[in-house]
């Protein structure tokens, strides 16, 4: 018994100090680069990374500025420019008391006033392609251009996305624990792919390992997840019953980009805004999932 008991403490001592050191460079991960001002909404974090005309990235569930930056990083070699904020409720952007869509997009624009930015084009990735169209609607003067990348985003007579046991479970518990979330990375891998990244578990497994390893860093890379828990739950809300939005009204270029086999239908949003948005544009690849493995080179 005395010594099965030593087995376990060192076990959990193991496994309490690969805990932490995970959770500190998560932490380190995102310390000191980005900034925080004053929009009508609260307090609103941003990043900005590259020389050259400015671009904003609206970064996707279990973002933040940091996700924003990470997926529009190749444009920083086209000498673009990446303005990269946090959404309402992740990390140190609030959750104001209405977070909406149209509050989210008119908070982009507070933030272009701050940076003396006129006119930009803008991208949206998954549930961040909401607020992004919604930009487009609200402030057209302002946006140059919008993409839509695996748009979380309203589909005609689409029944809300509710998730099984297990996503409701992972949304309840998982989402607001770091211990919990690290523990499921570790322990569970393929089922967080397969529910928080709705790809096919077996797609990621054949990918290139530079692929593999580009996945595994989204997932990862949710870590802390306790800073990005209310940003979350409002995309669940907002995302699993995406409003239908006047994008009719979009009057500048438009491209709506997706993967059939996204596991968040977002192939079907691709192709009500493609048809939709007048003149838009429509690029559907056959398979990678909903972070569109083994295509990050096209995109």
């Amino acid at each position: 018994w005395l010594g099965t008991s030593a087995i376990l403490a060192i076990g959990g001592g193991a496994v309490h100090l690969a805990y932490r050191a995970s959770l500190a460079r998560a932490h380190a991960r995102l310390e000191g680069r980005s900034q925080v001002f004053q929009s009508r909404f609260g307090p609103m974090e941003y990043a900005i990374d590259g020389e050259g005309p400015p671009v904003l990235m609206v970064h996707g569930t279990g973002g933040g500025f940091d996700q924003g930056l990470s997926f529009a990083a190749p444009l920083t070699k086209d000498g673009w420019q990446i303005i990269a904020p946090s959404r309402f409720g992740y990390l140190r952007t609030d959750l104001p008391a209405n977070p909406s869509l149209g509050n989210q997009a008119d908070a982009f624009a507070d933030l272009l006033d701050q940076l003396n930015i006129d006119c930009l084009p803008v991208i949206g990735g998954s549930a961040g392609a909401l607020s992004a169209l919604q930009f487009a609607i609200r402030h057209p003067a302002r946006c140059s251009a919008v993409i839509a990348i695996v748009p979380a985003t309203f589909v005609p007579g689409r029944s809300p996305v509710r998730p099984g046991k297990l996503g409701a479970a992972i949304m309840e518990y998982g989402l607001q624990s770091d211990f919990l979330f690290w523990a499921g990375m570790n322990l569970a891998e393929d089922k967080m792919i397969a529910t928080l990244l709705a790809t096919d578990p077996a797609i990621v497994r054949t990918a290139s390992p530079d692929e593999q390893a580009r996945v595994r860093g989204i997932l990862r890379d949710i870590l802390p997840v306790s800073i990005r828990a209310k940003g979350l739950l409002n995309d669940g809300l907002q995302a699993g019953m995406p409003p239908e939005q006047d994008i009719e009204k979009i009057k500048v270029p438009t491209l709506a980009i997706s993967i059939e086999d996204d596991r968040f239908g977002t192939a079907d949003a691709a192709r009500h805004i493609a048809a939709t948005v007048p003149e838009a544009e429509l690029v559907i690849y056959s398979s990678g999932g909903h972070v569109w493995v083994g295509h990050d080179a096209d995109m």
